[in-house]
């Protein structure tokens, strides 16, 4: 239950049909009651993936492409509850998450998602070294207030995961949550020569879609997203997306490093 993503060049983005966009990079279809789903991509080795326990339990796969006995032998993992109420069991120690509470998961580790009602979200990367477990509350985190709401922008940042506080090899995220009547995330947007991000936009309604615009700067493309959906972003692709009602997105990285500055400002002129 796992789908491989191979990377693709930036130039043939520019000529793909919209079906090739949804092909390469779109992932959905992660949430399926009583199973684990998951994306391997060859863009920083990121597995991206959905566990829905129902009235079960999940161990997290160690599917055949990571060629490994154990999902975490040499990965970390971040996990983010978009459903209701759930745990998960780490190495039989258990935590609690509600609705946008995260976890993150050390390398070594053994993992079980379970809660009828819970859907947990999660993204693993390589990892050269072994650190804590740590439970990330949403309700505790402090927020980054960015953007305007004349700009229809305006929003907060949750950190769950970003180089600083709680250590990680490389594995950053976090949520941002959309403000009521604003629209826009991460515009004027950038891009992250050094890692891969991934965003996966929650908490739509079902009327609702998000057109997240993505490719390089000045012949960027544009893929139309529904709850629940994700969207890998390579290096060299721009990441950002207006919506048409409120939503919240779950952006996590891995790369080269864990700057969480580590970015390029691509001007509005650029695109």
């Amino acid at each position: 239950m796992i789908e491989v993503r191979h990377s693709v060049s930036p130039s043939s983005v520019e000529t793909a049909t919209n079906a090739d966009l949804r092909k390469n990079f779109l992932v959905d279809s992660l949430f399926r009651t009583g199973e684990v789903h998951g994306v391997y991509t060859h863009d920083d080795r990121l597995v991206v993936g959905g566990a829905v326990p129902g009235a079960g339990r999940l161990e997290l796969p160690a599917w055949d492409v990571l060629g490994t006995d154990s999902h975490l032998a040499r990965r970390e993992l971040g996990i983010v509850n978009v459903g209701q109420a759930g745990h998960v069991l780490v190495d039989d120690e258990k935590f609690e998450l509600r609705h946008l509470d995260g976890l993150f998961v050390g390398r070594g580790s053994e993992v079980v998602f379970a809660g009828a009602d819970a859907a947990f979200y999660f993204v693993s990367a390589p990892a050269h070294a072994s650190y804590p477990t740590a439970l990330l509350s949403h309700a505790a985190i402090e927020p980054v207030k960015l953007g305007t709401a004349q700009g229809a922008s305006e929003r907060s940042l949750y950190r769950y995961a970003w180089g600083q506080e709680l250590q990680t090899s490389v594995l950053q995220f976090g949520v941002t949550v959309i403000a009521d009547g604003s629209v826009w995330n991460t515009f004027p947007p950038h891009l992250h020569d050094r890692r891969t991000e991934v965003y996966m936009y929650v908490d739509l309604d079902e009327k609702d879609r998000i057109f997240h615009l993505m490719g390089q700067p000045g012949v960027s493309r544009h893929l139309v997203v529904r709850d629940r959906e994700a969207v890998i972003s390579p290096p060299w692709s721009i990441h950002s997306g207006v919506g048409t009602g409120s939503y919240a997105f779950i952006w996590a990285m891995a790369g080269e490093n864990n700057d969480y500055t580590d970015l390029q400002a691509v001007a509005l002129e650029d695109l």
